[in-house]
Formats: structure tokens, C-alpha cells, sequence
């Protein structure tokens, strides 16, 4: 840790989402960037020359480099275990990405990882420190709908080919991992069983419909959680002009909508409520700057981060599980 008490960070992978962690890292009070790493050289350079840090293009010297506490992987989902493991083992803290990996088998690896070098592992679900989705889940957990029935995701989102074209890991098995759910899908199914509680078991349908691609652009699952409600999820990145997330909970006393990061429906028997008012709220990079502050706070107080690496872990279960059942034609029961 610096002198100055901050917690020192880099960032690994200057790609797109990299943006919302360089973002989160300015915010943050606790933390400060001190070093970038891209394979890139010439994108090294520039966000190394925007945010005045060292720059690496080699991940083994980063993790070299004693004036680094904590990395920010924002690279590909495929190479997050072994980059996860390689960190822990040189005894940085990892903030992950989501996916934290592609394989439930990794995701175990890495944990361990991490629990032996005595690191911490946090992973990136912003759509849960969203207020909007804050006030639902105290709502559940307050009992306030009684017994769930009926709980369903809705991922719609529209990706060209030319989107999946743009690089060679998008749309693949390999290093994507997944489609529609596990790029765009996996925040949604993470807040909704996270919101309604965990899968029993699913049976679902994911395949290339529309997109020249190895992995699914559309899928449809039906869900039994452990409470004994059922539900759904579509997923899809061919849909036009519809909300990107959307979540609908249903219990014996009333109902929830959650649209993006707005309570746009809400139904309480016996009670007369309004619409909550949130402040604004941009997922990314708000929820990024949330996490990235907590997780120089949690290595600070020695304490473990607020969504970690085993809270990636049900999301995925629910992802693989579904592509396990398109293969097979069979329900599959966790």
C-alpha cells in the first residue's frame, strides 16, 4: 500500500469496458492508477500517456511491479483464470470482469487460488449497486410480495454481424464463451436470482438463430427456483428498439418491475405506493466506481469485498446449465 494509504491499481485489457474502471479508479478517494497493460503497444502508450502511469505489455512484469496492490482484469472472459491465478500467486488482489470465467471448473481454481495467497477476488455485477435494484431486494427480503410465483429476466439487446466481425473472440466458445447470455444476458441472470434466490433446476433453448456466429444470439429457459417458484429468461441480441433488462418478480401480496435500472411497475395488496425516485443512475460507469471504492475499501479494512468471486459463481452455474440443456434435450437440476 502507498504511503499515501491509497490503494494502487492497474488496469489489464484497455479495450472498451476498460473505460468504466479507469472511471471508477478516478472516483475513488481510496484508490490511485499506477500502472496499464494492453498487448497491444500503441494502446498501451496512449492510456498510459492519458493517465500519466506506467505502461506494460508484458502481464508477467506488471505483476512484477511492487507498486501495484490490486489488477483490474478487462480483458477477454476466456484468459480471466489464468490471469486470476497468475495474480494471486504474485499476491495482488483482482478486481474480474464478468464473466469471472467460462467454466465453473475455473471458477474453483481461482477461488482457491485467492483463499491460499490470502487475496481478495471481487467480480463486476454493477446492476446490483444500482438504488433501483438496492430497493427491490429489500423489498424481498422484507417478505413485502410473500411467497414468489412466477420470476422472469428479459435480455433484449441488438448485436450486428458486423458487431460480432469487429474481433476475433467475439461470438466464439473459446474466448467469449457464450452469447447472448453469457456477454450481454449474464447481469440480468445474476440480479434475478440474486433478487428471487437460487435455480433448482432449468431447461432451456440457446442457439445461432439470425448471427453467422459459434454461439447462441437467442435464447428461451424456464427456471425452478429453490423456493418452489418458477420463471424464465429471453435472451437475445437480435431484437430491435426494446429495454435492454427487464425483470418482473411476482408473489401472493404483489408485484415488481424492474426496467434497466427503474422500478417502472410495483403492486403491494393493501398497501397505496409511488413510484420510487432514484437518483441517476448510469450502470456502467456508476456501478463500476461502486465497486472498484469497495474494493480499495474491503483490502483497507481487511474485510471481503461486496460481491466476490464465489457471486459470480450461480450466475454462470444457470448459463452453462442452459447450454448443457440445449445439448442434451434435458432438464438440468444444481
Amino acid at each position: 500500500m502507498a504511503g499515501n494509504n491509497k490503494i494502487r491499481f492497474a488496469i489489464v485489457g484497455c479495450g472498451a469496458i476498460s473505460s468504466a474502471h479507469f472511471t471508477g479508479i478516478e472516483r475513488a478517494e481510496e484508490a490511485e492508477l499506477v500502472a496499464v497493460c494492453d498487448a497491444d503497444p500503441n494502446r498501451a502508450e496512449q492510456h498510459a500517456q492519458r493517465y500519466n502511469v506506467r505502461k506494460y505489455t508484458d502481464y508477467g512484469k506488471l505483476l512484477a511491479d511492487p507498486d501495484v496492490d490490486v489488477v483490474c482484469l478487462a480483458t477477454p472472459s476466456g484468459v480471466h483464470p489464468q490471469q486470476t491465478i497468475m495474480a494471486a500467486q504474485a499476491g495482488k488482489h483482482i478486481v474480474c470482469e464478468k464473466p469471472i470465467a467460462i467454466r465453473l471448473d475455473d471458477v474453483e481454481r481461482m477461488i482457491s487460488a485467492c483463499a491460499e495467497a490470502g487475496v481478495q477476488l471481487a467480480t463486476i455485477f454493477p446492476r446490483r449497486v444500482s438504488p433501483a435494484a438496492i430497493y427491490v431486494k429489500r423489498l424481498l427480503d422484507d417478505g413485502k410480495l410473500g411467497k414468489l410465483s412466477l420470476c422472469s429476466g428479459y435480455v433484449k439487446f441488438y448485436r450486428s454481424q458486423a458487431y460480432y466481425d469487429s474481433a476475433g473472440w467475439r461470438g466464439t466458445w473459446a474466448m467469449d464463451g457464450g452469447g447472448a447470455m453469457m456477454n450481454q444476458g449474464i447481469h440480468t441472470i445474476d440480479l434475478l436470482q440474486w433478487l428471487a434466490g437460487p435455480v433448482r433446476s432449468l431447461f432451456g433453448y440457446a442457439r445461432p438463430v439470425l448471427r453467422n456466429i459459434e454461439v447462441e444470439d437467442t435464447a428461451v429457459v424456464s427456471l425452478q427456483f429453490q423456493s418452489g417458484a418458477l420463471g424464465s429468461i429471453e435472451a437475445t441480441t437480435t431484437a430491435h428498439k426494446q429495454p435492454d433488462h427487464r425483470i418482473i418478480i411476482h408473489g401472493d401480496r404483489g408485484t415488481v418491475e424492474l426496467t434497466g435500472d427503474e422500478v417502472t411497475a410495483l403492486a403491494i395488496d393493501g398497501e397505496q405506493l409511488e413510484l420510487p425516485q432514484f437518483a441517476p443512475f448510469q450502470v456502467v460507469p456508476d456501478g463500476h466506481a461502486v465497486l472498484i471504492r469497495d474494493m480499495a475499501l474491503a483490502i483497507r479494512d481487511r474485510r471481503r469485498p461486496m460481491i466476490t468471486g464465489e457471486d459470480g459463481r450461480h450466475a454462470l452455474e444457470i448459463i452453462l446449465g442452459t447450454y448443457e440443456s440445449e445439448r442434451s434435450g434435458q432438464p438440468v437440476r444444481f
